[in-house]
C-alpha cells in the first residue's frame, strides 16, 4: 500500500510543490475511497464524492495552518461531503438503472459476497450493512478504519464534531445495530424457515429499512424457533481481522502527476497508467477532457480501486503487482472472541474439575520473540500494604502465585473456579469463586462456592462460544440454584455488548427482573486493540454505560489490552503502564465500581507479554504499575 506522506510532504504540498501533491493525493486516495464507499454502500455517486473530497482540500490547502492535523481534516471533509450527498439523495429522486445492465461492480457489498464468495459469518455481516441506519454506515466506515489502525479515535472524534464520550457511545451503538442487523440477516435465510417470521414477512417489499430491522429483530427474540440465531455471534473485529486498505496499482502510484497546484488554486489532475486520458479541473471545479472509461478527475483512479477498497473492509486481499488484481485468501470463520469496543483473546479459561487449573487465555505468541521493551524511567513505588479494597486480579497456576498476590496488593483474586484448593493465597487476600457454567450448576460444586466466602460470580461469557456457551433462557433457568446458596451474586459475565439494548446481558437482567431474581452487581470483561493513550477513556467510558443501563454497582473481573485482528497483538510496557495508570485512576473515582481484575497475575510462558510478575518478587513494569495502583 502506498504509504500516507508524513508533515513535510503536507507541508511542501501546501507551499505549491507538485510532486509533494502527487504523493499527497496518491497516499491519501485510498483512505478517502474507504471511508466513502463504505459510508455509500457502493452507491454509484461514490466516484463523484471522493472527487468532491480531494478538489476542496487541494482548493484548501495553502489555509491549512496545522499540517501535523492534515489526516484529521481530510477525514473530517470526507464526512461532510458524503453527509451532504446523504441530503442531496433525501431532496431528489434516485435514478433507477435496469438490472440488466447496472454495473456489478456498483455495490460494494454484491462485490464482496458474489465475486470473492464469501461465506459464513463474513458474509452475514456484509449483508447486515445493508441494514444499518445511514449515519451508522457512516461510522462503521471510521470505527473499522479504526480497528484496523488507519484512523485514531482522535481523528474520528474530529470527524464526527462529537466528544469522545459521545463518539464511544455511538461506536458501541452502532456495532449493537449491526450485531442485530446480522441476526435478521440469519433468520431471514434460516432452513427450514420459521412459519411466524415468513408470515410477517409477507408485507415487505425486500428492502432493508430501520422499520423492518427492527420488527424482524423483535420477532426473533420472542420466537423460539429464531431466537438461537443471536448464538455465536462472532465479534465484528474479529471478522475485520488482517484487513488492510487497498494500495493504488504501481502503475498509478509510479507514474506522472495525481494532481498539482495550478495558479489560483486550481487543480490539474491526470492519471498516467492503463490509457486513461488527462483530466483537467479549473478552478471552478468543472471537470474538462474525456478518459477513455468515462473516468472523473483522479479520482477515477480506476473504478477498481474503489471496488477492492471495500472489499478489503470484508475478506483478506492482496494486490498483485501493476495489475491490481485481487487475490482473495479464503479462510473459515475465526472463533468468537471478546469483544467490546475491543478484540480479546483467541481462548479462555474452559470449564475444568477443581482439582485442575484454567489456562490463560491469551494465544501463544509467535515463535519470533518480541524485542524486549525498554525499561520505563519511573522509579519504582513501593507497596507495603493493600492499596485498594477494589483492586483483585485473575490467577491461574503458577508456582509463585502466593507471593505475587501478596507483592502487587491485591485485595482480593479469583481463578474461574468455585474454589483454591491447589492455589491458595495469602491469608489478607480475599478469594473469590465462581460457576463457571451450566455444567457446574450442582449440588456439590455449589457448596464448595458457599464454603469459600459470601461473594459467587456468575457464569463466565454464556455469549460465547468455548466459553460457558448458555443462552439467556438457560442462564435464568439455572440462576435459581446460584441464588440459594444465600451470597451476594455477580450477574453472568458476557463478554461484550454488556451496555447493548437487547444483547446477551440485557435479556438477562430483563428476564431476572421479571423473575423477580436476584442480581448484586454487573460483572464485565473489556479488552481493547486500541494502545494509545484513547484507550483508557474507550474502556471507562464503555464501563460508565454499563452503569448508566442497569444502575447497578460494576465488578470488571477480566480487563486488559490485546489486538487478535492485528498487528502488533500486544502493547509494549510503556503503553501498559499508560493503560493501567490511567485505569485504575479512573475505576477507582468510581464509586459504583466495586472491583476489578487485571488479566492476569502470571507473566509466564505465552502470559509474558501481558501478564504482571515473572514470579513472586519479579514484576514487569506493568505489575509495577498495578502494584501502585489504587
Amino acid at each position: 500500500m502506498a504509504e500516507q506522506p508524513d508533515t513535510s510532504v503536507v507541508i511542501a504540498a501546501r507551499d505549491g510543490d507538485p510532486v509533494a501533491v502527487d504523493r499527497l493525493v496518491a497516499g491519501y486516495l485510498p483512505l478517502v475511497y474507504t471511508i466513502v464507499g463504505r459510508a455509500l454502500e457502493g452507491h454509484a455517486d461514490v466516484d463523484d464524492v471522493v472527487q468532491d473530497v480531494m478538489l476542496r482540500v487541494l482548493r484548501n490547502l495553502g489555509d491549512l495552518r496545522e499540517p501535523e492535523a492534515f489526516r484529521s481534516w481530510l477525514v473530517a471533509i470526507t464526512v461532510r461531503q458524503v453527509r451532504e450527498r446523504f441530503r442531496a439523495r433525501r431532496g431528489a429522486p434516485e435514478a433507477l438503472v435496469h438490472e440488466d445492465v447496472r454495473d456489478p461492480g456498483a455495490d460494494f457489498t454484491d462485490l464482496a459476497i458474489t465475486r470473492l464468495e464469501l461465506s459464513g459469518q463474513r458474509r452475514e455481516t456484509a449483508e447486515a450493512t445493508r441494514w444499518l441506519d445511514e449515519d451508522n454506515r457512516e461510522l462503521l466506515s471510521l470505527w473499522w478504519l479504526e480497528a484496523s489502525g488507519e484512523l485514531t479515535r482522535d481523528e474520528i472524534v474530529a470527524a464526527t464534531d462529537v466528544t469522545r464520550q459521545h463518539a464511544a457511545v455511538r461506536i458501541q451503538r452502532m456495532k449493537g445495530q449491526l450485531e442485530t442487523a446480522r441476526v435478521v440477516v440469519r433468520a431471514i435465510a434460516a432452513s427450514p424457515p420459521c412459519p411466524d417470521l415468513h408470515l410477517l414477512l409477507t408485507e415487505w417489499d425486500g428492502h432493508p429499512s430501520p422499520l423492518w430491522r427492527k420488527r424482524i429483530a423483535r420477532h426473533t427474540r420472542e420466537c423460539r424457533h429464531c431466537s438461537p440465531a443471536w448464538n455465536g455471534l462472532v465479534a465484528a473485529e474479529r471478522l475485520l481481522a488482517g484487513m488492510a486498505l487497498v494500495p493504488l496499482p504501481a502503475g498509478l502510484a509510479g507514474q506522472g502527476a495525481l494532481a498539482s497546484l495550478g495558479a489560483g488554486g486550481a487543480a490539474t489532475s491526470k492519471v498516467a497508467a492503463g490509457g486513461m486520458a488527462t483530466t483537467k479541473v479549473a478552478a471552478g471545479g468543472v471537470a474538462a477532457g474525456k478518459a477513455g472509461s468515462g473516468a472523473h478527475l483522479a479520482a477515477k483512479v480506476g473504478f477498481s480501486l474503489s471496488r477492492k477498497v471495500l472489499t478489503a473492509a470484508l475478506s483478506t486481499t492482496a494486490v498483485a503487482g501493476g495489475t491490481a488484481a485481487v487475490v482473495v485468501v479464503q479462510k473459515s470463520d475465526p472463533p468468537p472472541v471478546t469483544t467490546a469496543a475491543i478484540v480479546a483473546p483467541t481462548t479462555r479459561p474452559a470449564p475444568v474439575p477443581t482439582t485442575v487449573r484454567p489456562t490463560p487465555s491469551p494465544a501463544p505468541p509467535s515463535a519470533t520473540p518480541s524485542p524486549k521493551p525498554k525499561p520505563t524511567t519511573k522509579a519504582p513505588v513501593v507497596v507495603t500494604a493493600k492499596a485498594s479494597k477494589k483492586k483483585g486480579v485473575g490467577v491461574w497456576e503458577f508456582a509463585a502465585a502466593k507471593p505475587a498476590l501478596d507483592d502487587v496488593g491485591a485485595a482480593w483474586y479469583y481463578n474461574w473456579s468455585s474454589n483454591n484448593k491447589s492455589m491458595p493465597g495469602p491469608a489478607d487476600v480475599e478469594f473469590v469463586p465462581m460457576i463457571w457454567g451450566k455444567n457446574n450448576v450442582n449440588d456439590a460444586t455449589l457448596a464448595e462456592a458457599k464454603r469459600e466466602g459470601d461473594v459467587l460470580l456468575g457464569f463466565n461469557e454464556p455469549d460465547m462460544d468455548g466459553q460457558a456457551k448458555m443462552t439467556v433462557e438457560e442462564a435464568l433457568a439455572d440462576w435459581p440454584k446460584l441464588q440459594a446458596t444465600g451470597m451476594r451474586l455477580g450477574s453472568p459475565a458476557v463478554a461484550f455488548g454488556g451496555d447493548t439494548k437487547g444483547g446477551w446481558l440485557d435479556r438477562f437482567m430483563t428476564g431476572a427482573e421479571q423473575k423477580g431474581y436476584q442480581v448484586d452487581f454487573i460483572t464485565l470483561h473489556w479488552y481493547g486493540s486500541d494502545f494509545s493513550e484513547a484507550a483508557v477513556n474507550q474502556f471507562l467510558g464503555y464501563v460508565d454505560a454499563v452503569h448508566k443501563r442497569y444502575g447497578k454497582p460494576i465488578w470488571i473481573t477480566e480487563y486488559g489490552l490485546m489486538n487478535f485482528g492485528g498487528s502488533p497483538k500486544y502493547p509494549t510496557q510503556a503503553q501498559l503502564v499508560t493503560f493501567i495508570e490511567g485505569s485504575t485512576k479512573g475505576m477507582q473515582k468510581r464509586s459504583f465500581v466495586e472491583r476489578y481484575a487485571w488479566f492476569g497475575l502470571p507473566a509466564v510462558g505465552d502470559s509474558v507479554d501481558f501478564g504482571l510478575y515473572r514470579d513472586g518478587n519479579s514484576p514487569t513494569e506493568a505489575g509495577k504499575a498495578y502494584k501502585a495502583a489504587g
